[in-house]
């Protein structure tokens, strides 16, 4: 069994600041992710899902188990729409689809960050397309991850406190206001 492992950040660890600061990544980068990397290793041993990608996990496994490696991906995934260069709005086909899905940038903007600051307690909010390229924003509490509902994921943001907490204390709005100046569009227009 080949153990899963930390993968690396796409940017130095201070280089989100002033939004997310340095301190919030090494505890919800080198902490928490790496936390649920070593609980996903230790869970799957003597399961039948010993030799699995984090993928299958997340689609067939439960509990404990699916909860680690939903975690491990969501959080590798949460790193890959964020950039020191981000911001701004999305370009090309994704403008469009979310002009005709929201009505407007503005209005997906507004809608997406009152999904994420009403989210009851931890989870992430996602934009998704399903298998017609239809776009949605999907709330999801604690670890849950749109793979397991058959949608294709294409912008997440993290509403556990750990994601904020450090940096904006219990204002979530301000750390989602935040959020959108790190986006990485052209990261989110390539899975689209």
């Amino acid at each position: 069994m080949k153990n899963f492992e930390l993968p690396p950040l796409p940017f130095a660890q201070d280089a989100l600041a002033p939004h997310i600061s340095a301190q919030t990544l090494a505890f919800h980068y080198g902490k928490h992710h790496q936390a649920y990397v070593d609980n996903l290793n230790k869970l799957r041993v003597n399961t039948p899902f010993e030799e699995s990608g984090l993928e299958e996990i997340i689609r067939k496994a439960d509990g404990a188990l699916y909860n680690n490696a939903a975690q491990v991906w969501n959080h590798t995934f949460y790193w890959n729409c964020l950039s020191p260069q981000g911001g701004g709005q999305p370009s090309g086909a994704l403008a469009e689809a979310i002009d005709r899905a929201f009505g407007s940038f503005d209005q997906f903007k507004a809608q997406f960050s009152a999904a994420a600051a009403g989210l009851f307690g931890a989870g992430w909010v996602w934009l998704v397309c399903d298998s017609k390229d239809r776009l949605a924003i999907l709330p999801t509490p604690n670890a849950g991850n749109p793979i397991r509902e058959h949608k294709e994921p294409l912008l997440v943001i993290d509403v556990w406190e750990h994601a904020y907490y450090l940096d904006y204390q219990n204002k979530r709005p301000d750390y989602i206001a935040h959020f959108f100046e790190l986006v990485d569009w052209k990261a989110v227009e390539s899975r689209f």
